[in-house]
């Protein structure tokens, strides 16, 4: 099972589309139905101890640190890796403090998911001024001191970005390149921002256009390279394709394989989920990782979808939630719809450079349930 550890809700940035957002959607009446506690403790407040019992019960735990930014609890991260010992450990940060954290705990992370939207001008203007060059200076660091796990850029798109342009820099420039690339779509998260948005407009004109370049981009890398890059989105959708696997079930693992812990101790599906009381699956305390109750996409639009065994819901909270109005959250649904699409068109030449041995179908492999969700 995957765990996400919410080591804190503070956070060192003031992100357009994260901070802000946030707190003018919680600003409003979220819905007593959801039993939001808003007064959950900023950084962890139970005995490690009963973390360790918890993960002990589950030789496939993997532990990943999750806020928040879970670098401002550097202490904990190291408290907890000195005592706690998961199949793996994994970390989702903004990266500006991965430079303090010693590499003796640095290198045993498996994945490293660091939030950067592309290039410096795309990075700053999302995340603040001086953003991008911190973070690139210590990747660099970070790997000329050993670091060899995967390093996965994690990217949120919206109206500024040109998801095929910052795509391929992040794959090839002269700063720092990456070999693998996730990429979320920032929609239906926020009840408050559709209406100022130009949402369709923007997914019609540039991002469904630049997700089918990229993904006719992805498959003449293998024609020509013999490379299956690791652009997520597009990876686990083709493992699912060639495999003629069907599933419901959500994509990113949430509810269901991928839950995570709060800073009190009580379990749910997802971070974004944080503190929705009716949501609360169990605690470390008293609850075994491998007997969680599971929760599913059960519901309209979702249940009578003609993609839902690739798409598996796209994301839960944003269905428990609803932040969006059905008429407008068909349109984030499109998108997905056009990915898949956009995918699909090239499972035969795909098959057939399997086929001709020019790659392989472990090639597709790759660590589901990683953080990258495979329908962004």
């Amino acid at each position: 099972m995957f765990f996400h550890l919410m080591l804190t809700s503070d956070c060192n940035l003031q992100c357009k589309y994260c901070f802000g957002e946030s707190l003018d959607d919680f600003a409003e009446d979220f819905g007593e139905e959801l039993e939001v506690d808003y007064n959950l403790p900023h950084s962890v407040n139970y005995d490690l101890s009963l973390l360790e019992r918890f993960c002990r019960q589950d030789p496939e735990c993997v532990l990943t640190f999750y806020g928040g930014e879970p670098l401002l609890q550097m202490d904990k991260i190291r408290q907890i890796m000195n005592k706690i010992e998961p199949e793996h450990y994994m970390i989702q940060t903004n990266g500006l403090l991965l430079d303090k954290l010693e590499s003796e705990y640095v290198n045993r992370f498996h994945t490293i998911l660091v939030s950067i939207d592309g290039e410096e001008s795309v990075t700053d203007y999302y995340r603040g001024k001086g953003t991008f060059r911190k973070v690139v200076d210590n990747l660099k660091i970070i790997k000329n001191n050993g670091f060899n796990g995967e390093l996965i850029a994690r990217m949120t798109v919206m109206e500024q970005n040109d998801v095929e342009k910052q795509v391929k820099w992040l794959l090839n420039n002269d700063e720092f390149c990456f070999s693998s690339v996730h990429w979320q779509l920032n929609a239906g998260f926020w009840g408050n921002d559709y209406q100022r948005r130009s949402f369709e407009e923007w997914t019609k004109t540039s991002y469904i256009l630049g997700v089918d370049e990229l993904a006719d981009f992805w498959v003449e890398q293998m024609a020509q390279n013999g490379v299956v890059l690791k652009l997520y989105p597009l990876l686990g959708i083709a493992n699912s394709l060639l495999h003629k696997e069907k599933t419901s079930l959500m994509r990113c693992g949430a509810g269901w394989i991928n839950y995570a812990i709060q800073t009190d101790g009580n379990i749910i599906p997802c971070p974004t989920m944080w503190g929705m009381k009716r949501y609360y699956l169990g605690t470390i305390k008293n609850s075994s990782p491998l007997a969680l109750k599971k929760i599913f996409v059960n519901q309209k639009p979702c249940n009578d979808c003609k993609i839902l065994d690739v798409c598996g819901g796209r994301c839960l909270y944003a269905n428990i939630t609803k932040r969006w109005p059905d008429e407008e959250y068909s349109k984030v649904c499109y998108t997905v719809k056009r990915l898949i699409d956009a995918v699909e068109k090239n499972v035969p030449t795909i098959e057939e450079l399997i086929r001709k041995g020019k790659i392989s179908l472990e090639d597709f492999d790759y660590m589901k349930y990683n953080g990258a969700e495979i329908i962004p």
